[in-house]
């Protein structure tokens, strides 16, 4: 492979990565990284970075896992399980006291854990665009995949903290108001979610 392959290849990729995670279609992975940010206040948008850092981490171990066929998950299954952690996630932020300055945070552990869940997730839509390709190597393919989805987090972020400036900077919404706001409508979603998922 020449570099322009390379380079189509992986732009392919890239780009995949970035229209999944942005995709209002399937808003679960979108709706988990902002219920995820909700309880930190806009100072901590370093904490932010770290956060998503920690999830990225999480879900492109298991997405290499799975398009290596190394673990397998039923779908069905995987998608009962994202929505479940959006939940848990939403009653975690709203159950929190000012605890969201410690260096080391249990939304780090939870971002981590739950990252692994979502990258099974991304690992069907993933082995979906694999079928057919008769080259053994997915190193290109899941790189830029990868870095897509960190991409297409990075903007669901900054879109986010964008407006978190604009409701507490400019109308001083009150942030524990706006982590309820935000938190309880990411679970009340996902409560939705869990419920079509088991039952419809």
């Amino acid at each position: 492979m020449n570099i322009f392959e390379f380079m189509n290849e992986f732009g392919f990729y890239l780009k995949q990565g970035i229209d999944h995670i942005t995709d209002l279609a399937g808003m679960d992975h979108m709706l988990f990284v902002i219920t995820l940010c909700a309880v930190f206040q806009l100072k901590s948008w370093k904490q932010i970075l770290i956060l998503v850092t920690a999830f990225t981490i999480g879900h492109s171990l298991t997405l290499a896992l799975s398009a290596l066929d190394i673990i397998r998950v039923n779908q069905n299954l995987v998608e009962t399980l994202i929505p479940i952690t959006i939940l848990m996630t939403s009653i975690y932020n709203v159950t929190q006291k000012n605890k969201t300055n410690r260096k080391f945070s249990f939304n780090y552990l939870l971002a981590l854990s739950f990252g692994l869940i979502h990258g099974m997730g991304f690992s069907n839509y993933f082995r979906s665009m694999m079928m057919g390709i008769s080259d053994g190597s997915i190193i290109t393919p899941l790189l830029g995949f990868n870095l897509g989805v960190e991409a297409g987090q990075a903007i669901i972020v900054a879109c986010y903290l964008i407006v978190l400036y604009v409701a507490t900077r400019i109308f001083s919404v009150n942030h524990r108001e706006w982590n309820l706001y935000i938190s309880g409508a990411g679970g009340g979603v996902a409560a939705t979610m869990i419920i079509e998922a088991i039952w419809l």
